[in-house]
């Protein structure tokens, strides 16, 4: 049997069971346990399984966005530790872009002090917190408001952001895996991909549990980030396929 027509018949086992061990798939696919190893780390890596210990899963499929205040009680130390982690990487007199989203909220929550820098953003809540707390330049980019998520988005708000150059962007994300990130939301597409082309320096700064999540539209390849920022939850092997991508990364 070829690679891929075992890689298919894996794919339709985990379709009907949703994880399945590794065991039960050497049993049915007749093959060895290195090669169910090698077949699920190339679906893996292609963004359509996430192994698990001593088993095979889909990816959770992300169909809606969760909402900010959602988002805010979720993984709140973590995020804080995100946040502190990621001012090493902000240097004097930088512009820095701090995409929508709560981890990156704790980032400015820990610049305030802060007059050396502009900070452009495309979420109200950050840009109220530092309206009211912080000394640095701000901008906002303006665009179509996506209310649950406190942002601007779409066509308007990229056209903004493509206007701009920025030192060091610092991306949120709702899902992503060894393949890239993706979203529920198309209008944020043109929004995050300008993001990364007005960007030098692309940071992604995600908690663990957004990982294995994968959502209808891709954004990027991880490859795209110069470094990721994510916490120890993350599964070991998964830092090293990160590794292997040039891609560092760096543990709270």
């Amino acid at each position: 049997m070829i690679p891929a027509e075992r890689q298919r018949m894996l794919l339709a086992l985990i379709n009907k069971q949703e994880i399945v061990s590794i065991n039960t798939l050497v049993e049915t696919l007749n093959v060895s346990h290195m090669t169910v190893r090698r077949d699920i780390q190339k679906l893996e890596e292609e963004g359509k399984v996430i192994s698990v210990s001593g088993g095979v899963q889909l990816l959770e499929r992300l169909s809606v966005e969760p909402t900010h205040d959602d988002k805010s009680l979720l993984s709140q130390p973590q995020k804080a530790s995100i946040g502190l982690k990621a001012l090493h990487f902000i240097p004097q007199n930088s512009s820095i872009f701090l995409d929508a989203g709560t981890t990156t909220l704790e980032i400015a929550k820990l610049i305030t002090e802060r007059d050396d820098l502009l900070v452009i953003t495309n979420d109200f809540a950050i840009a109220n917190y530092l309206m009211m707390n912080g000394k640095c330049q701000l901008i906002h980019i303006g665009g179509t408001i996506n209310k649950q998520n406190r942002s601007s988005v779409g066509e308007l708000a990229a056209q903004a952001i493509r206007q701009l150059s920025i030192d060091i962007a610092f991306i949120s994300t709702s899902s992503w895996n060894l393949s890239g990130l993706t979203t529920p939301d198309e209008n944020k597409i043109p929004v995050k991909r300008a993001i990364v082309q007005s960007s030098r320096h692309k940071i992604l700064v995600s908690d663990s549990s957004k990982y294995s999540k994968v959502a209808t539209f891709f954004l990027f390849p991880l490859t795209t980030f110069e470094r990721i920022i994510c916490d120890k939850g993350l599964a070991p092997h998964v830092q090293e396929k990160v590794k292997e991508l040039n891609v560092e990364l760096v543990l709270v």
